[in-house]
């Protein structure tokens, strides 16, 4: 039955069902329209629906946003996360530039997305939560050779930067080729030869 209860979670298929279509119209808006552009009564229309039907699933607009925020991290981080994963030892930072930038390459939407959540100061997860797993990934492929923690950030900050520099590029111009970017990046990494390499 479609709206039998799905065991610890509270909520119907149905439910469920509606609480995702909320959340995929809403990026969809934010995408389209920016964060001033996307109202409550916009994602009910868009969902056939009354407004007081979405604050059944969301109490505010700020939450049914931050819900579709959450889902496009969640998407970006598997993809990064499975191409480090899949890397050789060491390569692991030229993995995490290429799957970036790829990922982000492939959905323009969610692009629009973190960028509207950075103008709007939105984000649910600090600065730090941005670098750091990159700063780590440097400060393990430099292996014997160490890096200085500091170096390591300054490092990442950097890589963040001309990440969402390259994005920009190809947002505002789509013959720009962004994996080759991506690979101009990754030479400028220590240990650069040996993660040239691997594409």
């Amino acid at each position: 039955m479609a709206t039998q209860k799905i065991a610890g979670r509270g909520e119907s298929f149905t439910e469920q069902a509606r609480r995702a279509q909320l959340i995929g119209i809403t990026r969809n808006l934010i995408a389209e329209r920016g964060h001033r552009g996307t109202s409550l009564q916009s994602i009910a229309d868009a969902a056939g629906i009354t407004k007081a039907a979405v604050l059944y699933y969301f109490p505010t607009k700020a939450a049914v946003i931050e819900a579709a925020y959450g889902e496009v991290v969640a998407a970006l981080a598997r993809d990064v996360g499975a191409a480090v994963e899949a890397a050789a030892p060491g390569h692991e930072p030229a993995a995490y530039i290429r799957a970036m930038v790829h990922h982000l390459h492939e959905h323009p939407q969610h692009t629009r997305i973190f960028a509207e959540a950075v103008l709007h100061d939105e984000r649910p997860h600090s600065r730090k939560e941005r670098w750091q797993p990159l700063a780590a990934l440097i400060e393990t492929a430099a292996g014997q050779d160490a890096v200085d923690a500091r170096d390591a950030r300054a490092t990442a900050i950097i890589i963040g930067g001309a990440i969402d520099g390259i994005i920009a590029e190809q947002l505002d111009d789509p013959d720009f080729d962004s994996g080759h970017a991506a690979e101009v990046l990754i030479a400028m990494l220590p240990g650069a030869s040996n993660a040239a390499t691997e594409s």
